[in-house]
């Protein structure tokens, strides 16, 4: 199913996945990022993505975005490609701050496996992240592992908390001397309480049939993940980038849930960022 989503809330990127967005990585743990920044640009994105209806579906959402985009690079909040949220500690060698991420919502209706189950809502999820510098190879490139852990909340006719997820990942990215291309790759595991994983493969007595048998589940991994992300400067307004990431589902604490239809997944997606506008004012990180 094709979705267009005009969003309303200012991001600094687009995000379209579970647990994690494809990120350009602007934070303070990157020994790479370039001085001389402003402290805010404004200006407008937009993108096509595909990914899983959710972890283990053999149904697809493909969402085509436009959204503004808003960059605020202050001291403690932060507005930028790497999240939204609050940087609470920094050193050289770590970084605590408290942040946010979102997903987009699914209808069972479009999803054969939820057939008459209630939609899977958006997905928002806010909680502290630690970022630890593991290794500086060059001015230009780094190793960083990252340990989110954050609560997750359905918006669907309403807000209603639906549990907990722990993502621990490694991060290697490189940087061009000349700051136009950025690269990265990353390792991860999602982890979840037992509250997320009903959320995604339960069945209800009443949902029960032939094919679907009832079904309680557990707490424990969700699954494994592998992606890598490119962004390309054109000038100094325009950026395009893309991303894709492989995801296996098979190892996870549910996978004999009838709501698991494959074992490994693909997401990917293109989009550029247009600045508009930016201050005089230089951020002071």
């Amino acid at each position: 199913m094709n979705k267009i989503l005009p969003a309303i809330a200012g991001l600094a990127g687009l995000a379209c996945s579970l647990h994690a967005s494809a990120q350009i990585i602007d934070s303070a743990a990157s020994p790479s990022e370039p001085p001389g920044r402003p402290l805010w640009e404004l200006g407008l994105g937009g993108g096509v993505i595909s990914t899983p209806a959710y972890p283990g579906a053999d149904d697809r959402e493909i969402c085509v975005l436009a959204i503004p985009t808003v960059i605020y690079r202050g001291k403690i909040f932060r507005a930028d490609q790497s999240g939204i949220g609050a940087r609470l500690f920094r050193s050289e060698n770590a970084e605590l701050d408290v942040g946010l991420a979102a997903s987009l919502p699914a209808k069972s209706d479009d999803v054969d496996a939820r057939a008459g189950m209630s939609d899977l809502g958006a997905l928002g999820e806010f909680g502290p992240r630690l970022k630890l510098r593991l290794a500086r190879f060059d001015a230009y490139s780094g190793l960083r592992a990252e340990l989110p852990l954050r609560a997750v909340f359905e918006v669907r006719s309403g807000v209603r908390h639906q549990g907990y997820t722990f993502e621990p990942r490694l991060v290697y990215e490189r940087r061009t001397a000349d700051g136009k291309w950025l690269f990265d790759t990353q390792l991860s595991t999602v982890v979840g309480d037992g509250k997320i994983n009903r959320y995604f493969y339960e069945v209800a007595p009443q949902y029960a049939t032939a094919d679907r048998p009832a079904y309680a589940a557990k707490s424990g991994l969700i699954l494994v993940r592998l992606g890598a992300f490119a962004a390309r400067q054109i000038n100094p307004d325009l950026r395009v980038f893309g991303f894709v990431r492989a995801e296996n589902y098979g190892v996870g604490a549910n996978d004999d849930s009838p709501l698991h239809r494959k074992n490994n997944g693909v997401s990917g997606g293109i989009g550029l960022s247009w600045t508009l506008w930016r201050s005089a004012a230089m951020a002071r990180d």
